[in-house]
């Protein structure tokens, strides 16, 4: 049906749907502030105008041109914070393609099923995963045209086949290829992995317009603009990585961005006072690393305008040592990887809301609704806002989700409905619509910023020959927040501890931030009159099992 307007639409859409893209963004920087620093690079010493950056992204994207990659084409990036991530952050969005931001923490194998299911033509990897890399194309079924190894510090050879990065780009024009492809906001430019309940990651696409509306969504809250200089102390590969903080929101509001490949407290610290870092992205466990060293050997963080955290919520006592210590600006956020960020407690909601995840963020709507056993709630059977009724917290965000995965039907039924996500978190809100979240619905754990799904690990250990069954749940842990903790039933009674651990050490679907830290040999597992595990009695358990030292390391 055609839409009668009042006006003529015709320049406005063409405009809108073809030309409001990131990539513009970028490049109306490039113009602007051609001369300003763009990217800092502390661990070479190197840095790069917004002018050299796009040079340099253009001589990777006429590499690409070259190799035949174009639109729709995928390009895969397991890649730390180093200087060629941002670059293929960039580049194959002026050829069309898509940049896959892939986990450079997995498995070979893990990384072998990623490579299979989104078939990258050209996969561009850090060299100290180089050996990870090189398993998982020899085990991935499917073969890229280029394995191209980057931010070689340490002069790692390179595996048979393999070009080095500035060998790849060595030659290619600095000047822009020709865009000679149709653009459109739908257009998908970056794929996410997020954790998954099995051994593939659920491949969350965005496209154009949920990476402008991203930016426009933390330059708002920050509030961010050009005279910022920014540094994330998490890896930029996580949405809360390249969109809070990370390459998104800083390259196109025309801010600087100092890259960190691994956090450092003293390091951090040090980075603040030496290249004036105003905004801080990381998780409250890496605050609370910041506010004890800073208390131990205080340097100069007056140039900090704000601290942003997510991953979990906020303890109150912490919250305010943090607020003392490091920063009165303090931002807690709280949404996935498919929908970025979606609620946010203030610097005003601090520290009076702590441990809650706030109110909505501007755009975005979150709700917690009833749960039933055999359906989703409608998004608008909502549990009473009194503090306590427990439900489902679901999001609204049309701006920042493209309400799919990449062939992956089933979970994208699963958790999209209406216009809303649903998290499988469970929580309850207040009269002002601060919710609280309590537990996961599916259990997950967070260790170390990292998702991590018991079922995923569980499917693992249950692979060993001398396991019956097993199940995988969390326990505190000061430095990781949460630590693994897996309880295992075993189907040979000469059964180990020290065995268990040696599997998960060895198995090629289990990467390290998903191997269980503590164990323990049990007989029988908590599970209900149906058969399913009980993941929240075992939890409980595990706590008073770990303070009795029962569980046991190897």
């Amino acid at each position: 049906m055609t839409t009668q307007r009042t006006y003529d639409d015709r320049m406005f859409i063409e405009t809108f749907e073809h030309e409001y893209t990131w990539l513009n963004g970028f490049l109306r920087n490039v113009r602007r502030y051609g001369n300003k620093t763009a990217l800092i690079d502390p661990t070479t010493d190197k840095e790069w105008t917004y002018r050299q950056l796009d040079e340099e992204c253009n001589m990777l994207a006429n590499a690409l041109k070259e190799d035949g990659v174009g639109k729709n084409d995928v390009v895969m990036s397991i890649l730390n914070n180093c200087p060629e991530f941002c670059f293929t952050y960039i580049a194959p969005r002026k050829v069309g393609a898509i940049v896959n931001l892939a986990n450079f923490k997995l498995s070979p194998g893990e990384t072998a099923r990623l490579i299979e299911h989104n078939k990258p033509k050209v996969v561009i990897y850090c060299a100290e995963m180089k050996d990870m890399v090189a398993e998982a194309e020899k085990l991935s079924s499917h073969k890229p045209l280029r394995m191209i190894m980057a931010d070689n510090l340490d002069d790692e050879k390179l595996p048979l086949g393999h070009i080095a990065y500035g060998d790849y780009v060595y030659h290619h024009s600095a000047d822009a290829p020709a865009m000679d492809f149709p653009h459109h906001i739908y257009d998908e430019v970056v794929r996410m992995c997020t954790s998954g309940t099995s051994a593939l990651p659920k491949n969350v696409p965005l496209n154009d317009i949920n990476e402008v509306l991203s930016a426009h969504d933390a330059i708002m809250h920050y509030p961010l603009n050009c005279k910022d200089i920014c540094m994330n102390m998490t890896p930029l590969f996580h949405r809360g990585g390249s969109h809070s903080g990370g390459t998104c929101p800083t390259f196109f509001v025309g801010a600087t961005l100092v890259l960190m490949r691994a956090f450092s407290p003293r390091v951090t610290l040090n980075h603040v006072e030496k290249y004036h870092i105003t905004f801080l992205t990381g998780s409250p466990s890496s605050l609370e690393m910041l506010a004890r060293t800073q208390e131990k050997d205080p340097v100069d963080i007056s140039s900090l305008r704000g601290l942003v955290t997510m991953g979990a919520p906020l303890e109150k006592a912490a919250c305010e040592r943090f607020l003392e210590t490091l920063t009165p600006n303090i931002l807690n956020g709280y949404g996935t990887t498919e929908t970025f960020w979606n609620s946010f407690l203030r610097p005003y909601d601090l520290p009076e809301y702590a441990g809650s995840v706030g109110g909505s963020c501007i755009d975005d709507e979150v709700r917690v609704v009833k749960i039933y056993e055999d359906r989703k709630a409608e998004p608008d059977e909502l549990v009473p806002t009194d503090n306590e009724t427990v439900g489902e917290v679901i999001l609204y965000c049309p701006g920042k989700t493209t309400y799919s995965y990449y062939n992956n039907p089933e979970e994208q039924e699963k958790k999209f409905y209406k216009g809303w996500m649903y998290t499988n978190d469970i929580g309850f809100w207040d009269e002002n619509l601060y919710v609280t979240i309590n537990g996961r619905k599916d259990d997950m754990i967070i260790s170390a910023g990292e998702n991590v799904y018991p079922t995923q690990v569980e499917e693992a250990i249950n692979e060993f020959d001398k396991v019956a069954d097993c199940m995988v749940t969390a326990v505190p842990d000061k430095a990781r927040g949460q630590a693994i903790a897996a309880y295992v039933i075993p189907a040979d009674p000469s059964l180990t501890v020290r065995e268990v651990f040696d599997f998960c050490l060895e198995t090629p679907m289990l990467s390290a931030y998903k191997r269980p830290r503590w164990y323990k040999i049990v007989d029988s597992l908590p599970m209900t009159a149906t058969g399913k595990k009980m993941h929240y009695a075992l939890k409980q358990q595990a706590a008073k099992d770990l303070e009795a030292g029962e569980l046991k390391r190897k």
